[in-house]
């Protein structure tokens, strides 16, 4: 895409661009079935003139606008060229990226491109990937530190990325095994007055993880995993006195360990392994009074060597549209209110303290 200062069609201090569609790329994967693509990149320039004829796509508007239509176009076609498809959601976050950008509120170049089509793991038919610059960001950093945090909202990927590098580690034996735990505390409920045997008590509790690594691995593979101890999943109370080595574990719903739990699970680390711990320290489901270890190793082990905290936030959410919006306006309702997830601090289950940015 090449941009001019003039043309038929500008005004006075308009800029213009036009780009032409590689004849072996379908008009199609660019502008979208019905043209969806081309109206969210309409809607997100307003005031821009965006034509299109043929495989030839031209802008006119503000250059600065105008300009950031041409890097959109020539991010898109490098995403298109590795015969992974843009939908709506990739768009609208390329978009973000690049304004992000453009206003200097984006350390680091990697550009929209580089983030959709960084491949993690591909299982059956499908490929994961990070979605968002702050995910690619977290993946990057489980491959670079021993220890990683993940802090972020529901949805925003944090356990399934983590599970999704842990699969990749083992399959290229970086790694011998894969152990996934989780504190045993559920909304305030306590294990013993569910119904069952210790693993019925313990197994829907559970559920959350089996669930990703059955969109990760041959189901059919799981149990014989399981059975050799190459995959091991189990409350964080069954990691005390071990010492893990070649192992990647990972530490889920880490905002409901206490300081003891949180001490005692990261001294578990032994030789040739990697822990990822993640949570999101506005969820805290701890009996009233006891403080989450998540909020405090914060304070703790930030800016230790290889130790690294990765903050996501609502604009990481990668479920629903809905969902990021819905924890934007928790966050908000808390600000104006004093409250945290609607409720006084203090009060059942909540605790005052600070949270991850």
């Amino acid at each position: 895409m090449t941009q001019t200062p003039t043309a038929h069609t500008p005004a006075q201090g308009q800029a213009r661009a036009q780009f032409t569609v590689p004849a072996q790329h379908p008009m199609v994967t660019v502008l979208g079935s019905g043209d969806s693509l081309l109206r969210v990149i309409e809607k997100a320039f307003p005031a821009a003139d965006i034509h299109v004829r043929g495989n030839e796509i031209s802008a006119v508007g503000a250059p600065a606008e105008v300009a950031l239509i041409q890097r959109l176009f020539d991010e898109m076609m490098l995403v298109l060229r590795t015969g992974q498809p843009m939908t709506e959601d990739a768009v609208e976050r390329s978009i973000a990226m690049l304004r992000a950008s453009e206003n200097g509120e984006s350390e680091g170049q990697e550009t929209p491109a580089e983030v959709l089509t960084q491949n993690i793991l591909s299982s059956r038919g499908r490929t994961i990937r990070p979605k968002t610059l702050n995910q690619k960001r977290y993946v990057d950093a489980i491959d670079k530190h021993t220890i990683v945090f993940g802090i972020g909202p529901a949805g925003t990927g944090k356990t399934y990325l983590a599970m999704a590098k842990a699969v990749q580690a083992l399959q290229s034996k970086q790694v011998n095994r894969i152990i996934l735990t989780r504190p045993a505390v559920e909304a305030g409920e306590r294990l013993g007055f569910l119904p069952g045997t210790l693993y019925e008590k313990i197994d829907p509790y559970l559920r959350p993880l089996y669930d990703a690594l059955h969109d990760m691995l041959d189901p059919d593979s799981i149990p014989r995993l399981m059975a050799a101890g190459t995959i091991e999943v189990a409350p964080l109370a069954y990691m005390r006195g071990r010492t893990l080595n070649d192992a990647f574990i990972i530490l889920d719903e880490a905002q409901n360990t206490s300081p003891e739990q949180m001490k005692m699970f990261l001294t578990r680390l032994g030789f040739d392994s990697k822990i990822v711990i993640t949570g999101d320290v506005t969820q805290v489901d701890l009996p009233s009074g006891t403080k989450s270890g998540l909020r405090q190793v914060q304070e703790i082990l930030e800016g230790l060597d290889d130790v690294h905290f990765s903050r996501l936030t609502s604009h990481d959410v990668v479920r629903h549209k809905l969902v990021g919006r819905i924890v934007d306006a928790y966050e908000k309702y808390d600000t104006k209110h004093g409250t945290e997830n609607g409720t006084h601090k203090g009060g059942r289950g909540r605790q005052s303290g600070p949270k991850g940015k």
